[in-house]
């Protein structure tokens, strides 16, 4: 037992490490642009970073328009290998056909990617326009709206870049996703920096600079890793930029398994927004402690999306090579990895409280530091739920089923976490503690259902749901 746990832990680290550290470099990536908002002033700070807030909801939907590629790839991968298996076991030749099947999808990703960039661009763009009817300080508005147009033309080579990524990673070959992101990381700090200040003759351009600064920085990265599949032997011959040959149906598979993912991650975002507002109604120092605590716990959860993203192609690889053991042994083991690391995370927080919080409130309240401990308390136990539900949901994509975690997800959030976290607040006045226990109960009871679901899903689950998906 511990021997295939062992052995399945090892394979399912050799995709999810890579993507674990990708997802960690992108949020350096964001990171970044906020420090060097933060040194252009309080007025900048502020509407640059909400001009992120809208660009990167736009953009967390429009990825997840994009995320079945992935899932969809390594099904008609693994039946391409299941066929020449079966060829060199003197079976007839199949002619081919999942290549061809592999090339149509990315065509297809790629298509559905534009569309949305082009659209997701319109859309920030007014979004933009309209901020001043939002109660928003009007020097604040002006300098975000020039952001956003700056911001605007990057979204679709980032969604050209998320495509081509969920490709490799379908295909089981990142390998060059973490380079190109660890790079896009030091060239988007020196842009930002030229274009803010102005160097080597450049106009001064400071928050926009930033803003075509991201966006160039969303091309280059595109251009790097789609540089990198055309030199890799096994992607290459597969690799279609041919968008105008898009297959409509290919097209329109993909987008109904998209919108629901699309739809799931907005409504993920939508919830911690919204206990983000019901924090701040306690306070500056409640919303400071809030979000010094949901920063750390948005750190480690790009462990539960690299190890999501892992497991849910390894089950769609799974049932295509007819191995449906192999699909249920893949919860247990992604969630013994993450229980893993959540412990060793917890344990810190548990133990060194003060010194995890430094970074984010030592210069800040001593009675924010005093709540910020607190809830880091229960954020030690909530990380495992929460990592819990987004495998849930990667493993039921794996079964190409996104609408049942769409479903669950505003079941978990919407109808019991909501008003957990509203009861246990005000009529319970446990104010920002309630809050967080209201998220702990919302999440665990979203990562139950998921985990119930996958299970009872992967009984009914042919071979290979692709075909008919």
């Amino acid at each position: 037992m511990l021997t295939t746990l062992l052995r399945d832990s090892r394979a399912l680290g050799a995709l999810a490490v890579p993507l674990i550290l990708t997802q960690l470099a992108q949020v350096a990536l964001t990171t970044t642009d906020t420090v060097m908002m933060g040194l252009l002033g309080t007025t900048e700070l502020a509407a640059g970073g909400l001009a992120l807030v809208l660009f990167n909801q736009i953009r967390t939907m429009g990825v997840g328009l994009v995320t079945s590629v992935g899932n969809q790839i390594a099904d008609a991968a693994a039946r391409a290998e299941r066929a020449r298996r079966r060829e060199r076991e003197g079976a007839p030749r199949g002619g081919g056909t999942e290549q061809d099947e592999v090339r149509g999808i990315v065509r297809a990703g790629l298509a559905v990617a534009t569309l949305a960039g082009l659209l997701g661009a319109v859309l920030m763009v007014l979004i933009g326009q309209g901020l001043a009817w939002l109660g928003q300080d009007a020097a604040v508005v002006d300098l975000a709206q020039d952001m956003l147009w700056a911001l605007a033309p990057g979204l679709l080579p980032c969604l050209w870049f998320q495509a081509v990524r969920q490709f490799t990673v379908g295909m089981r070959r990142p390998q060059a996703l973490l380079r190109i992101t660890l790079a896009s990381v030091a060239v988007n700090a020196g842009l930002n920096w030229v274009l803010i200040h102005g160097t080597f003759g450049l106009p001064r351009l400071g928050l926009t600079g930033v803003g075509i600064a991201t966006s160039t920085v969303y091309l280059l990265s595109f251009l790097a890793l789609y540089a990198a599949a055309r030199r890799d032997e096994e992607l290459a011959p597969l690799l279609s930029l041919a968008v105008h040959r898009a297959d409509p149906a290919t097209v329109r598979r993909l987008l109904g398994l998209g919108v629901p993912i699309a739809a799931t991650y907005g409504s993920e975002a939508g919830f911690f927004s919204v206990t983000a507002l019901l924090a701040g109604s306690f306070g500056p120092d409640a919303l400071a402690a809030h979000t010094a605590v949901n920063q750390l716990v948005y750190l480690v959860f790009q462990v539960a999306v690299g190890l999501s993203h892992a497991a849910s192609i390894n089950v769609s690889r799974e049932l295509a090579l007819g191995n449906r053991d192999g699909a249920r042994r893949l919860k247990n083991t992604a969630l013994a990895c993450a229980a893993a690391v959540m412990t060793v995370v917890g344990l810190v927080y548990l133990t060194l409280p003060r010194l995890v919080l430094a970074p984010f409130l030592e210069s800040g309240s001593e009675q924010a530091l005093d709540l910020a401990t607190k809830l880091l308390m229960v954020a030690a136990f909530l990380q495992f739920f929460d990592c819990a539900q987004n495998i849930g949901v990667g493993l039921l994509r794996g079964l190409h089923d996104t609408r049942s975690g769409f479903r669950i997800t505003l079941v978990g959030y919407w109808a019991v976490g909501l008003p957990a976290a509203w009861l246990l607040a005000y009529p319970l006045a446990l104010d920002t503690l309630g809050i967080w226990l209201g998220l702990l109960t919302g999440l665990a009871t979203t990562a139950v259902l998921l985990l119930r679901r996958y299970d009872t899903a992967l009984a009914g689950a042919g071979p290979s749901t692709a075909a008919t998906a």
